[in-house]
Order: C-alpha cells, then sequence, then structure tokens
C-alpha cells in the first residue's frame, strides 16, 4: 500500500483561538471550526487540524514542542518575507533567519508551543 500523509494534527489548548492566530499567519480562514476542532487547507492541498487536546480520543500524552510543522519555500527571499509577515502578525520567533547545514531556516512559535519551521533547501 502507497500512503501518503497528507493531514496533520496539533493538539490545542482552544481551537478557535489558534484558529485565529493560524488565520493570521496562513492569511485564510478555517474551512471547519467548531468548539474542538478547526481545520485549514493549506495551498498544497495538506490539512492542517487542530484538536481540543482536552478532547481528544484516545487522550494524547504529549502536547506542542516535541516536533516541528515545516514550510518549504523556494529561496531565501520568500524564507525572510514569510518571517516578516509571521512577526508582523503576532508570531513569537524562536530563531531568526539563519543558514544551517541543509538550508535557510527561521522557526516561529504558536500558542501551544508547536514550532514551525519555514525553510529553503540548499541548492
Amino acid at each position: 500500500m502507497n500512503t501518503v500523509a497528507h493531514y496533520f494534527l496539533l493538539y490545542v489548548d482552544s481551537p478557535a483561538t489558534s484558529a485565529n492566530f493560524y488565520s493570521r499567519l496562513l492569511d485564510k480562514a478555517p474551512v471547519e471550526l467548531n468548539p474542538t476542532f478547526a481545520l485549514f487547507i493549506l495551498n498544497n492541498g495538506v490539512k492542517l487540524g487542530l484538536w481540543s487536546r482536552h478532547t481528544v480520543e484516545p487522550a494524547a500524552q504529549a502536547t506542542g514542542g516535541g516536533g516541528e510543522v515545516g514550510f518549504a519555500l523556494p529561496d531565501q527571499a520568500a524564507v525572510d518575507t514569510l518571517h516578516d509577515q509571521w512577526l508582523e502578525r503576532g508570531a513569537t520567533i524562536l530563531q531568526s533567519p539563519t543558514v544551517v547545514d541543509f538550508g535557510y531556516t527561521f522557526v516561529a512559535q504558536d500558542l501551544d508551543g508547536h514550532r514551525l519551521r519555514a525553510f529553503c533547501m540548499s541548492d
């Protein structure tokens, strides 16, 4: 069976509050929003779900900060532009744009401690 991941779920304290935060970052409204869950469909078709950590079944042991959601971009200029936009829109920046082994990147953090890494790969 050929399985491809097209869906990411993040456990959040308040789906409505997190949906507001992600709406600003992604410049789009959620396609679904209710008290326990919010859903975004990104431009590439990947779905980002925000599920209340208080109602997820079975109960989750881990919360934010243990991994990263990656946003691949075409070049350094796009990384810098996104960094500036996210900073203006209230994201906490954990790492300013910098060169690392695999390319050029910055890291932001959402309201629940989930790390958001924007990057472009080295040539």
